[in-house]
């Protein structure tokens, strides 16, 4: 590395080169063309700032445009005054070259020339400055009230809106939009050296999704230039709820740069989850405290660092299926303007877009540069920023080769075989909008998967709705319908009631009809099918019985979630029943429809449901046969009969193929701790307490016969959610062969005791 002193001379130099006569183009001050770029190199690609052997700094540009004409890299200075260097370099349709005295912190974008026939699918504008797709960090935002026309590529006005995409818009765009920020991100040798990567199994993980900004936003112990930052979410105070509730990772909602959509923005409201990214490798600006000239991916780090000294891994919610340029009316903000038929799935007729999204556009993920994009991306958050994993939103749309989702699939292909991707967690969204979409149970075993199919079964279920309690055995048990092939495990099933997407869980028991009105679209977003119950009243009352069966309701969820076999996933906030107020679309919320209310905490009414939640996870950490790593087999292990895996009706026996099919509301599922598959590290067995599970969705009380030997000769109660206090009395012991009574709408839980 060259000295402070050379590299300021540098800069100085190259920031000289840069001069020329100012020019106005539409009313916006921009630099006469700059100095020649050298040649430079066209991997990797982005902006790279580096020292060369002759000790000149300066910052390698390279950018992949396959059917381009020509590219110009365009500088600003603070005042937005644009200088446009050409790049002449061309290497297997990249274009590239090197700019000595650009230093960390410069922001730049693209102009990209070529030829505008949208009939084709070329779109190219070189009055639209563009985002790098590989830009580290982003600077700016778009206007508060929408999207000028001037970033759109087409005229948006145009008074045959039947034709407007076809007409090319000749206005600058730069003013409008967002640029790329260089970043010296050549991560020094000790950057991670004191970082544990918690690695935690699949089989003992317990994840919690979050939104780094609404998680943060109110706390009162936070301080207030941190809240609704990465920096919130790396304070003690933050960690410390993590910790004592007891999970093992936090899934963030999208944190890779994002765009708010115009509507949105010309309405007041913004896109707050995040589900419309358009930089991949930058972490969003809007969540940093420190800065947004590159400051924010020191901030990320450090917030990761945080999370790993505390056992906490940090899976990102990704979106590589769209990008926020939408459909053939939508804006030019990068991947549009410098190779839209490239990167996007087009129609026959090229002037559409293949949507197997509903957000307009579709990644063509077969493409080896936009494979390349993505794989790149996901190699650079695990290699050096640190996360442990990822959720991928509509996953299946970047399984579809041509047009079906195939599991055989280049993008399935390149992940299973990748050293560093195919170590890290992997969590399938197992379906699109599009036709075959739907592929919950056919991801490959490297994958996990959300498992919809559980959270319909559970709501159901509670709200006395199944026909039969097949579908709940099955999800109870692990889903082995679903994933028992392959070498797949019970961990492939990621369990879950609620997501960001819908109600909360205290609006599940409060509401039975959507109240989407402040999302300003009439109500009708969201979806129609939340299977909830109100418990008798729609939404908030002051009925005491309401109030108190709807707290029940919400213990029977969260024992049954934790109970289940699996990977659990909680709702940041649902353990302190969190409410929308029955809105099941909050994605544009950024208020306190959305943020975690931290008052709940002193409220004795909802932290009982913490205390009721972390106590329940504890008890999952503790006790191997809720966690799993094999399915069961259903069969005897041993001389006495006795199985890994046994249901009981309420008489006490065992059930039949006719119980299974008959309408039922109470289900017995008897766990065995004395057959559980796998040795542990050092080679030993795995044995642990037996557990019989009573689930009760019936408005009236069921007396239950305890099963006798070989499963049990006591039982001792250790959870049971009819009780709003669940240390105000000590365990309960019953003999086997006894009937007991399950309260209406409750779970028990009792340990085999000698």
């Amino acid at each position: 590395m060259s000295s402070a002193a050379e590299q300021e001379t540098v800069a100085e130099q190259g920031a000289a080169g840069q001069r020329g006569p100012v020019a106005a183009v539409n009313g916006v001050q921009r630099r006469a063309p700059g100095m020649p770029a050298w040649p430079g190199a066209p991997t990797p690609l982005g902006a790279r700032f580096r020292v060369g052997p002759d000790g000149v700094a300066g910052t390698n540009f390279a950018l992949w445009a396959g059917g381009a004409e020509a590219v110009d890299l365009c500088l600003f200075d603070d005042e937005g005054v644009e200088s446009r260097h050409r790049l002449t370099e061309l290497t297997h349709e990249i274009w590239h070259g090197f700019l000595p005295g650009v230093m960390p912190g410069q922001r730049y974008g693209y102009r990209v020339h070529g030829r505008w026939d949208p009939w084709t699918g070329g779109r190219w504008n070189p009055a639209k400055l563009l985002l790098d797709p590989y830009a580290r960090a982003v600077d700016g935002d778009y206007g508060p009230f929408g999207m000028s026309p001037e970033v759109y590529g087409h005229v948006r006005d145009w008074p045959q809106q039947q034709v407007a995409d076809t007409v090319r818009d000749e206005r600058d765009s730069a003013p409008y939009v967002p640029k790329g920020v260089v970043v010296h991100d050549e991560a020094p040798d000790d950057e991670w050296m004191d970082d544990r990567r918690p690695k935690t199994p699949w089989a003992d993980s317990v994840i919690y999704e979050l939104h780094v900004r609404g998680f943060t936003r109110t706390h009162p112990d936070i301080p207030e230039e941190l809240r609704g930052t990465y920096a919130g979410l790396a304070h003690p105070a933050a960690i410390e709820h993590l910790t004592r509730l007891g999970v093992t990772a936090v899934e963030l909602l999208p944190v890779h740069q994002f765009a708010h959509e115009d509507h949105l923005l010309r309405r007041g409201l913004k896109n707050y989850w995040g589900y419309n990214s358009i930089g991949y490798f930058a972490p969003h600006a809007g969540y940093a405290a420190s800065g947004t000239r590159g400051q924010q991916v020191g901030e990320f780090k450090a917030m990761v660092r945080a999370l790993h000294a505390a056992g906490i891994e940090v899976v990102l919610d990704v979106v590589y299926n769209h990008t926020a340029e939408a459909g053939e009316l939508g804006p030019m903000l990068s991947l549009k303007g410098i190779d839209n038929r490239g990167y996007y799935r087009l129609q026959s007729d090229a002037r559409r877009y293949a949507d197997y999204t509903g957000c307009g556009n579709t990644l063509h993920v077969v493409q080896p540069h936009v494979l390349r994009l993505i794989t790149d991306s996901l190699r650079y958050w695990v290699t050096e920023m640190g996360v442990d994993g990822f959720r991928f939103d509509l996953a299946a749309a970047l399984a579809r080769s041509m047009h079906d989702v195939d599991m055989l699939s280049p993008f399935l292909a390149v992940i299973a075989q990748d050293p560093v991707l195919r170590r890290v967690k992997l969590i399938a969204e197992p379906w699109d909008v599009g036709t075959g979409g739907y592929q919950v149970g056919a991801f490959p075993p490297l994958w996990t998967e959300w498992n919809d199919r559980y959270r319909n079964a559970v709501r159901d279920f509670w709200r006395h709705a199944l026909p039969d309690v097949r579908e709940m055995g099955y999800r109870l048990s692990g889903s082995s319908d679903l994933y028992a092939w392959g070498g797949r495990r019970p961990y492939a099933s990621v369990n879950f009631i609620t997501a960001h997407d819908g109600f909360t869980l205290r609006d599940l028991v409060s509401y039975e009809r959507k109240h989407n009105e402040a999302n300003g679209e009439g109500n009708r977003d969201g979806s129609n099918d939340n299977r909830s119950w109100n418990c008798g009243a729609e939404g908030e009352t002051d009925d005491e019985r309401v109030r108190a069966l709807r707290r029940r309701q919400l213990r029977n969820l969260l024992t049954t979630l934790l109970l289940s076999t699996g990977v659990p996933m909680l709702v940041a906030g649902d353990e302190l029943g969190r409410t929308q107020g029955g809105n099941n679309n909050a994605y544009c919320q950024d208020n306190e429809i959305s943020w975690l209310d931290w008052g709940l905490l002193d409220d004795p009414e909802w932290r009982a449901l913490f205390e009721l939640t972390a106590r329940l996870i504890k008890l999952r950490h503790r006790h191997p046969v809720l966690r799993r790593r094999a399915f069961f087999s259903g069969r005897a292990h041993s001389a006495d009969g006795l199985r890994d895996l046994a249901w009981f009706t309420p008489r006490g026996t065992e059930m039949t193929e006719r119980d299974w099919y008959a309408p039922a509301a109470t289900l017995g599922m008897y766990l065995s701790g004395r057959d559980i598959p796998g040795r542990d590290e050092r080679g030993a067995p795995i044995l642990d307490d037996s557990f019989l599970a009573l689930l009760h969705a019936g408005e009236r009380p069921v007396s239950f016969v305890l099963p006798g030997p070989p499963w049990a000769e006591r039982y001792e109660v250790v959870v049971d959610t009819s009780r709003e206090e669940q240390d105000a009395a000590p365990e309960t012991a019953h003999r086997a062969g006894t009937a007991i009574t399950v309260p209406a709408r409750a779970v028990l839980l009792l340990r085999v005791s000698s």
